[in-house]
């Protein structure tokens, strides 16, 4: 996600909207409601209209994380929304036509999930434009303190404190350290460290 943000930023899409979507924790049904809306009454309990993310994000960048989660059937849909650039939302006649910059991410194999059948091959070329590999940050251990400082920076405006940075012991265990669980470990260990610190430096 900070790769992505960072693109948007870096983008002409800069001064507009970005989105992160997390399809891991979305099924089926409610991942392309997400992204694609739906009219007043389209089912039972929609009393009233929801505009999807991708209305929403028009001109702007939509990330899709954990790609590796959303069903064949959404697969399917999204390909025709990449192919068109447009969409119809649930209960709707007309088409709706955005222009939106998509990013997808996933730590799976997707190859060998199209060898298995569990992702679509046609879905995965489409979307196969340019890929950013990145390495584990165990292997980049260059990113974690700029990382850490960045994430420093944000917990000091949500906890009103005003901590400078991590003292040179920390700083050195925090690169010593193999960090399993990547940038998303790193940034729970910074933010229970802002949460104790008492001083100017953790």
């Amino acid at each position: 996600e900070l790769v992505s943000r960072a693109i948007h930023a870096n983008s002409l899409r800069k001064d507009k909207v970005f989105f992160a979507v997390d399809c891991g924790t979305l099924s089926g049904d409610l991942l392309e409601n997400e992204l694609f809306g739906h009219a007043k009454g389209a089912f039972t309990d929609a009393r009233q209209e929801k505009e999807g993310i991708f209305k929403l994000a028009d001109k702007g960048s939509v990330f899709l994380d954990e790609i590796a989660n959303i069903s064949l059937d959404v697969q399917g849909k999204l390909l025709r929304f990449l192919e068109s650039r447009e969409f119809l939302p649930l209960g709707h006649t007309k088409p709706v036509k955005v222009d939106v910059r998509l990013v997808f991410a996933t730590n799976q194999n997707l190859e060998d999930m199209v060898s298995q059948g569990l992702f679509r091959e046609d879905f995965y070329y489409r979307i196969f434009v340019y890929p950013i590999m990145l390495p584990p940050l165990r292997e980049r251990k260059s990113d974690i303190l700029p990382i850490s400082y960045h994430f420093l920076k944000q917990f000091n405006r949500k906890m009103n404190k005003s901590i400078q940075g991590f003292q040179q012991d920390a700083a050195r265990r925090m690169m010593d350290f193999d960090w399993p669980g990547n940038v998303r470990q790193l940034r729970n260990v910074v933010e229970r460290a802002a949460i104790l610190c008492e001083s100017d430096t953790i």
